[in-house]
């Protein structure tokens, strides 16, 4: 009995300690910690926003911004959460963080989120035309992304919702040239931007003289600055390069020219673009409608007759990329004429982001 009695108390121990270890397995499994950081900016707040929103399944939030911000609160899920600094973020390891924070910020800090083992999804320039850094919209090139990869750049805000919406027909049709002009909200700019608008708007409607900042050179309400970001040498704005250069890495063809004008309008949120796309084979109209209809993030939106067609209104605060206006260049073949839409604080920017984070998380690869 006394052999029995010792053989089951190390049978037992066994099973306690494995059954402890599978808890410990099933846990670390089952936490997600995430790391937002810039919380407090206006992508930062949407990004919380449509974490919510899609259910990602964070088990620990952790808020960073500057060290001005540390100590303040932010929202999410009904919950009060303390902003923290980016050592604290870092020393918590979130298995991924998901920047706002702007390009410098983040080529300071993502290399040492990296470093640690932690996957970050970054909103800003900084690593975009990197050619070691993926860039990434998920409906066109997710599958490129491994668990090696702890810095991935989310594309500029116009990129994103141009590619969604020629991808499918680059895929049947092969894109040889875009022509691209961009009608951009003020929320792009950030909460600058968007109080001198409301600023200038309240003294043109009630005539009052209240104070609010400049975020622009010009006035915006009443008026359209054909210049965001800053002019370079050879004429085109950063803005403008960034929509050619992001498009053939996302696209995975350097063959495609692209040649944009980028425009600031007062809207409050949501970018307008019209693009004009020559292909390489001709195209029929029904098909082209089809091929959108059935896109991945794709709403088609074009009944000329019902003056139906995409509005930034009618993106605001959803996540698809909205397509109408279409119809064929006149005044030459296989050329298509196309107006699209889309929320930028949310596709363009937050949803885009952690749609990679999903991907990510539904694939094993964080952590």
């Amino acid at each position: 009995m006394e052999g029995l009695f010792l053989c089951g108390s190390v049978a037992g121990s066994n099973t306690f300690y494995n059954l402890k270890h599978f808890r410990q397995a099933e846990e670390e499994k089952q936490t997600m910690k995430v790391a937002v950081v810039g919380a407090t900016g206006l992508v930062g707040t949407k990004m919380l926003q449509v974490l919510a929103e899609r259910n990602f399944p964070v088990t620990e939030l952790l808020p960073v911004a500057s060290e001005r911000s540390v100590g303040k609160e932010v929202e999410f899920k009904g919950k009060k959460y303390k902003v923290i600094s980016m050592t604290d973020a870092i020393a918590a390891r979130p298995a991924v963080a998901i920047f706002s924070a702007g390009g410098s910020t983040s080529l300071e800090w993502a290399p040492k989120f990296a470093e640690a083992g932690i996957t970050v999804v970054d909103n800003s320039s900084a690593w975009r035309m990197d050619p070691a850094k993926p860039l990434v919209v998920p409906e066109i090139n997710a599958d490129i992304l491994t668990a090696q990869d702890k810095i991935i750049a989310n594309p500029n805000c116009s990129t994103i919702q141009m590619v969604v919406a020629l991808n499918p027909l680059h895929k049947k049709y092969g894109i040889k040239r875009v022509v691209v002009s961009t009608y951009q909200s003020v929320t792009g700019t950030g909460v600058k931007a968007v109080q001198q608008l409301h600023g200038e708007r309240i003294k043109e409607v009630k005539g009052e003289n209240t104070d609010y900042p400049m975020a622009y050179k010009y006035p915006i309400d009443l008026n359209v600055i054909p210049q965001i970001d800053l002019f370079l040498d050879n004429g085109y704005t950063k803005e403008e390069m960034k929509m050619v250069k992001e498009t053939c890495k996302i696209m995975r063809d350097d063959n495609i020219r692209v040649t944009a004008t980028t425009v600031r309008i007062p809207v409050m949120g949501g970018h307008s673009e019209s693009v004009n796309v020559e292909f390489e084979r001709d195209f029929d109209l029904a098909d082209v409608k089809a091929l959108l209809q059935s896109a991945p993030g794709v709403v088609l939106v074009d009944d000329p007759a019902a003056q139906q067609y995409p509005m930034p209104m009618d993106a605001h605060e959803k996540d698809e990329v909205f397509v109408g206006r279409l119809r064929r260049d006149e005044s030459q073949p296989n050329t298509l004429n196309m107006w699209v839409v889309s929320d930028n604080l949310r596709k363009g920017a937050a949803t885009n982001a952690i749609q990679i984070a999903e991907y990510l998380q539904e694939k094993g690869l964080l952590g």
